[in-house]
């Protein structure tokens, strides 16, 4: 398993936002959202913020697996209609709300062309409602503390889930359950998401970040080449016939299969050691 060197260090990315903090840990990027005031509902600031983190995540090399969390215990509490339509008081953000096409869709992981090309891994603590779950919905891997709150409550308020929750929910889990979560807009627990597949593990409160950690750890301890090309598998060959999509897979899976990470991975197998993958 990879771990940060001693002497590394997090270091806070210049594209964090007042609304969303961006941090980098050796392989491992973390993407707090962190508006504690207003239970770290969407704005402006906060959805410019998540969609330069995912560009920076895919864009970079050495980057390998991303975490999505919320501060002060609590995810996300979904949509402040105000504060996304209101201007940002930072200049940077302003800029770069004009700058990003569609900065709400890409930040909200709705936009299939804007999805970070490596894996997300979500930690929740506290509220995950209507935009919370939406955002836990495009993720790829999800820790859930014990006392969560799930939820796509929009039907309740006459109102529409525009994350695409109405389309993933009934794809990720039985549709069954999805049509409950998006019909009654009632909301769910922690053990109830982990019945439904909604959801990884469900761990102690106050620990979902560190049980987050060590999953995107296990993640990035993998050949990044692999990883990359699992996650790009997946969602190259939705809805694709399986004649057409295994097509797709092996265009995908050859080149993994003859990079220098492979060779790496079968040296360091037969030399019962860790592997060192350079993501070549």
């Amino acid at each position: 398993m990879i771990r940060t060197p001693p002497e590394a260090s997090v270091e806070l990315l210049p594209i964090s936002t007042p609304h969303c903090r961006v941090e980098r840990d050796g392989h491992i990027v973390i993407v707090t959202m962190d508006r504690q005031e207003a239970r770290n509902a969407l704005s402006t600031d906060m959805l410019v913020g998540l969609a330069d983190a995912w560009a920076y995540i895919s864009a970079e090399p050495g980057v390998r697996v991303g975490i999505l969390t919320g501060a002060g215990g609590t995810f996300c509490a979904g949509a402040d209609l105000k504060a996304m339509g209101t201007p940002s008081q930072d200049p940077r953000v302003r800029e770069r709300a004009a700058e990003i096409p569609d900065f709400h869709w890409k930040g909200l992981l709705r936009d299939s062309d804007a999805l970070p090309t490596k894996p997300i891994v979500c930690a929740v603590e506290g509220y995950a409602v209507a935009g919370g779950t939406e955002l836990l919905v495009g993720t790829d891997l999800r820790v859930v503390a014990e006392s969560a709150t799930l939820g796509l409550y929009e039907a309740r308020r006459a109102l529409f889930p525009m994350g695409g929750s109405a389309i993933r929910l009934p794809r990720q889990i039985p549709y069954a359950f999805a049509m409950d979560i998006l019909l009654t807009g009632r909301a769910v627990t922690a053990q109830e998401a982990l019945a439904m597949g909604l959801v990884n593990k469900v761990v102690p409160d106050g620990t979902a970040l560190a049980a987050a950690r060590e999953i995107a750890e296990q993640v990035a301890a993998c050949g990044p080449l692999a990883v990359q090309a699992i996650l790009r598998t997946y969602r190259e060959t939705v809805g694709v016939p399986e004649r057409e999509a295994l097509k797709i897979s092996d265009a995908i899976g050859w080149p993994v299969i003859g990079s220098e990470d492979a060779k790496e991975g079968s040296r360091a197998f037969r030399e019962k050691r860790d592997p060192v993958y350079r993501g070549e």
